[in-house]
């Protein structure tokens, strides 16, 4: 009775989530370009991934021609190279990649979240402004740029690789801060008689009766666990050089932990941490619990594998490993009290299958010009973070990113694509270079001593008061405040040539009708996988 009670909440709540969803769609969603409309500006967009498919849509539907740039031959960027099984970290609501996403669950999965890019893609017309397979190695100013010296800073105009006969006003980079796998060397591991993989190769593997080790324990080698013991795994044991924090799945908790002002560090940081500690580990907390805060770094958002560790059918140690045999391997056991690379008790355990939970390579940004980042100014440490503070015709959108809490969300990229449109139409609001430099010393200050980092770490709402702090202390901007936060208004080519902005009041009846013919209208599904069905 009370799981048949609990589902049919479950239903409410994600119908009302479908509801809120179709909100954004018609307020928020800007509306395709018009054939007729010439272009107020060129910019390109180095990346096709979430963010970038995302930017590009979004600067096209206010005026601009857009090129994306992409090494790869198709779309998602990382998400077009983990597993079917991989699933979202974060509930949905903060993974509204662009505003006309719309999603069947509050986690979806690989498979989802790229159907969305895909009908972002089309419905902007962003299919006819990519170029695949093309690698992006170099960067440099026009000679019609405005200014040659780096120290007075832009806005310049842009050549990609090489081609002079393409200038570009802006600058958009996206690349994400997750590239190819990286694969590790294990000490003799070419004695080992199974399977070594990586972590993003998962699909096609029999786990059948077999015993998995996983070196690594972020989301990536606990999604390898629950995958394992799932399809028939005999056992499945993380090994792990340093923890993580794991905060349950729950919408409602994921949402409030992700909404925490970091940038107000007061005593109330630890209540969160204090009830994670007592009500989600338990009986795990001297055996999985991290050493550090809750706010330092970017949590794996989980209850299965703890349910897993629990039931005996996965297991979690950290440690290093030390050396690999034919049927296994040999490793150095740590209490939480030991450091990292700390001597501890050596230990073997068997496998059939050692999985490289390592992670990806962070793309490099060395196709930039060196001068854009300067010493103590370089990646994350920028204007907005975002931002080189030589030149606001250059915006580097989730390519920063070190760690957070919901830090990839509609919201964020549409005021910074909407934040470069502005600079690079109205040169009386960008900000010099003087003034970027003071605001990331300014952070840094304010934030020291911070867990994290100043700039390493952040909250999504700390993320949306520096841009709405960005809007207001410039007056020039002021009057472009609901156009850059929330995607109100419109730029326009006059009669003389002259690019224009207006808040187009009357026609907002006929934007609403527009947004409505090209909804996802179906019926909304009463349905949540359970931890059981989402691997």
């Amino acid at each position: 009775m009370i799981k048949c009670l609990f589902k049919i909440l479950e239903g409410i709540i994600l119908y009302l989530y479908e509801f809120i969803q179709l909100f954004i769609n018609v307020f928020f969603s800007p509306l395709p370009p018009t054939k007729d409309s010439p272009p107020i500006g060129h910019v390109a967009v180095i990346g096709a991934g979430i963010t970038g498919i995302s930017t590009a849509a979004h600067l096209r539907s206010h005026g601009f021609e857009v090129t994306i740039f992409d090494e790869s031959p198709d779309i998602g960027g990382i998400w077009r190279r983990v597993n079917s099984t991989s699933n979202l970290q974060i509930n949905s609501l903060f993974y509204r990649f662009h505003p006309l996403a719309f999603y069947r669950s509050f986690y979806p999965f690989r498979d989802e979240i790229l159907a969305q890019q895909h009908k972002v893609l089309t419905t902007y017309g962003l299919d006819k402004c990519i170029r695949f397979n093309t690698r992006v190695t170099k960067i440099e100013r026009h000679s019609s740029s405005s200014s040659q010296d780096s120290k007075i800073g832009g806005p310049s105009r842009w050549i990609v690789n090489g081609n002079k006969s393409e200038v570009f006003d802006g600058l958009v980079v996206t690349i994400g801060t997750c590239g190819k796998p990286r694969i590790i060397s294990l000490p003799n591991q070419d004695q080992f008689k199974g399977k070594i993989i990586h972590s993003c190769e998962l699909d096609d593997l029999d786990y059948t009766g077999k015993s998995v080790v996983v070196i690594g324990g972020a989301a990536s080698g606990v999604e390898v666990a629950e995958t394992a013991v799932a399809k028939g795994a005999k056992k499945a044991t993380i090994l792990a050089r340093s923890d993580k924090w794991f905060i349950p799945r729950n919408v409602i908790l994921d949402s409030c932990l992700s909404m925490f002002p970091y940038i107000f560090k007061t005593l109330t940081t630890l209540v969160p941490e204090q009830l994670i500690r007592r009500l989600h580990y338990r009986d795990l907390e001297e055996k999985m619990t991290p050493t550090f805060p809750l706010y330092s770094s970017t949590p794996v958002v989980n209850n299965a594998f703890f349910r897993l560790v629990r039931q005996g059918s996965a297991d979690y140690h950290r440690g290093e490993v030390t050396s690999v045999k034919s049927d296994g391997l040999e490793w150095n056991y740590r209490l939480r009290s030991q450091r990292k690379g700390e001597e501890g008790e050596k230990k073997f355990i068997n496998a059939d299958i050692i999985v490289l939970a390592s992670g990806y390579h962070r793309p490099s940004m060395d196709f930039l010009p060196k001068d854009l980042f300067p010493d103590g100014y370089s990646s994350p440490n920028m204007y907005l973070q975002c931002f080189p503070v030589h030149d606001p015709s250059i915006v580097c959108t989730n390519a920063t990113y070190v760690d957070g809490f919901g830090s990839v969300g509609s919201l964020h990229i549409g005021i910074y694509a909407r934040l470069l449109a502005l600079f690079l139409r109205r040169p009386e609001t960008r900000p010099s270079s003087q003034f970027m430099r003071f605001w990331v010393d300014t952070v840094r200050i304010f934030k020291r001593g911070f867990f994290g980092g100043p700039l390493e770490f952040f909250t999504y709402p700390e993320v949306c008061i520096w841009l709405a702090a960005c809007m207001l202390q410039c007056p020039e901007r002021i009057p472009y405040f609901f156009f850059v936060m929330f995607g109100f208004g419109e730029w326009y080519v006059a009669k003389d040539g002259s690019s224009r902005f207006r808040y187009p009041i009357m026609n907002f009846w006929s934007r609403i009708m527009k947004q409505l013919h090209r909804l996802p209208l179906e019926r909304p599904q009463f349905y949540i996988p359970g931890p059981q069905q989402r691997v």
